[in-house]
């Protein structure tokens, strides 16, 4: 994430959003700029994106596009706690809840992806995951994607405080998601990523 700009509440910073053509991340009250994604990033997205929408067509759930807000805090009022975010990917099973009647900050995500970059990996896997497991009480499963080799991070929710880490690499392996009845081949996933040697 880029350097905040001023302090704001969330409902400012909502109003400021919905005006705005860059995306912003908001975190207690300040406002990151989002950085534009390498090929590599953008082309994960799109395969990820593209394999769980064949799969999901005619169940209960949906995977939603990166431009899809998600809120995870204690977001009331006009106070400056809380997390307003965007993954690279979600999936929302069943009726989709969201923050207000404008129906773009998701409050009941089942599955987020999160492809990992160099100036956001710290915050993915550590304080932006405790967010997501501490508020978003549908949230089941986290995937976490390198753009550097084949491999996929994925934690799923046993209990409450109980998280299962699997770790799956090479481009021969493939991810369960049990919870969503599908899988992800790492085939797919990384279908046109070249790594470097």
């Amino acid at each position: 994430m880029n350097a905040p700009q001023a302090k704001t509440t969330a409902a400012d910073y909502l109003d400021f959003e919905r005006r705005s053509t860059e995306r912003h991340q908001f975190v207690d009250g300040e406002i990151f700029a989002m950085a534009g994604e390498s090929l590599e990033h953008s082309t994960i997205s799109a395969n990820i994106i593209i394999s769980l929408g064949l799969q999901l067509r005619g169940k209960p759930c949906r995977v939603l596009s990166p431009n899809m807000k998600i809120r995870s805090g204690p977001v009331e009022g006009r106070g400056m706690k809380g997390l307003f975010s965007y993954a690279d990917a979600s999936v929302v099973c069943g009726e989709p809840r969201f923050h207000d009647s404008h129906k773009d900050v998701l409050l009941n995500p089942k599955l987020i992806v999160e492809v990992l970059s160099p100036s956001t990996e710290a915050f993915d896997r550590g304080d932006k995951f405790l967010r997501y497991s501490t508020f978003l009480d549908s949230f089941t499963d986290y995937l976490l994607v390198s753009t550097v080799e084949p491999r996929l991070e994925h934690f799923l929710k046993e209990t409450a405080n109980q998280w299962l880490y699997t770790c799956i690499s090479g481009m021969d392996g493939n991810l369960p998601l049990l919870e969503l009845g599908c899988q992800l081949e790492l085939t797919e996933v990384f279908d046109g990523v070249k790594f470097e040697a």
